[in-house]
């Protein structure tokens, strides 16, 4: 089963401050586009993107730039500024992706940074027929009955801006009535996260769900430079190519596998904990290779019977 990070209360304090690493990583991108060169090639299919808080369709050009060299359709939501979540921009964004879906005849991927992945669960909820996938990047897609764990900087901007309640309006917000409960959706989920991630904790940037179509996917980085994080992009191209209906979880490979490996530490040991399950004709060979618990009962219960079968032949034979 596809689990949540274990992480509990707000980000650490040290995570909140070092945030403006993002420039870092922002910088760093041109020296790492060898490793972007490996990223698996799509298939054209149509892709939405959706920004975060207080941000707009110009902090998503790096990525559009990037997944349309990687041969896909981008478009970015058009709504300007994301303001918050509102009936406003939930209903409009619906309508758009349904627009896609019939201009293009094929289903829409969704990608989603920040509050933007809340808009992309709310949006294939809504018109799960039209979405092909969902990815989120550090997006607060787990409501806790405690209320939002971002930091206090972040839920004061979000009374002044968006709604006086801050981000609890997530929670009680009408049209976000679907997003509150398991997440159940029958389209594959990739939550990408960060344990570094200063704004949204880890814990609500991940989700519990079916294995077989949700995971989540640590990368390292800070929040705010997760659009231009280049493993993050490497990890969206990836699970961008997956082929619609033979969806497979998340698995590292090649040269920028092992680059990944080596700046994540401890993914091997996830992935191989959350890959899929083993299918019932190899357990039932290794049953038979390894013995059952029970079948070694039963053969050490044989033996003595078998021994003193084999001593009363003998005495027959004398």
């Amino acid at each position: 089963m596809a689990t949540r990070e274990t992480h509990v209360g707000k980000p650490h304090l040290m995570h909140q401050l070092i945030e403006p690493r993002v420039f870092v990583e922002v910088a760093a991108l041109p020296w790492l586009v060898p490793l972007l060169a490996f990223a698996p090639r799509g298939d054209g299919h149509p892709v939405l993107l959706l920004p975060g808080f207080m941000a707009d369709e110009g902090t998503l050009v790096v990525l559009k730039l990037f997944l349309e060299n990687r041969g896909y359709e981008v478009q970015t939501w058009g709504f300007g500024r994301n303001v918050g979540f509102s009936s406003r921009h939930a209903k409009a964004l619906q309508q758009k992706i349904r627009y896609m879906h019939y201009k293009s005849g094929r289903k829409v991927s969704l990608v989603g940074w920040s509050l933007g992945g809340m808009f992309a669960m709310y949006g294939a909820h809504e018109a799960p027929e039209c979405v092909r996938s969902v990815i989120t990047l550090g997006s607060p897609v787990t409501f806790d009955p405690a209320g939002s764990q971002s930091p206090p900087l972040v839920k004061a901007l979000y009374r002044l801006i968006a709604h006086p309640m801050g981000t609890a309006a997530h929670v009680t917000h009408l049209r976000a009535k679907s997003l509150r409960g398991p997440k159940a959706l029958p389209v594959p989920i990739t939550c990408v996260y960060s344990l570094t991630d200063g704004v949204v904790p880890p814990q609500e940037a991940t989700i519990d769900g079916d294995p077989a179509l949700h995971e989540n996917v640590r990368v390292a980085g800070s929040h705010l430079g997760l659009g231009f994080n280049a493993f993050a992009l490497w990890v969206v191209a990836d699970r961008l190519a997956q082929p619609e209906g033979g969806w497979q979880p998340f698995v590292p490979s090649g040269v920028s596998g092992r680059l990944y490996r080596l700046v994540t530490p401890g993914t091997a040991r996830a992935a191989t904990a959350t890959g899929p399950a083993a299918s019932p004709s190899s357990a039932s060979v290794r049953a038979r290779r390894q013995g059952s618990p029970g079948n070694s009962r039963a053969r050490t219960a044989r033996r003595p019977q078998d021994q003193a079968s084999a001593r009363g032949r003998t005495s027959a034979k004398r």
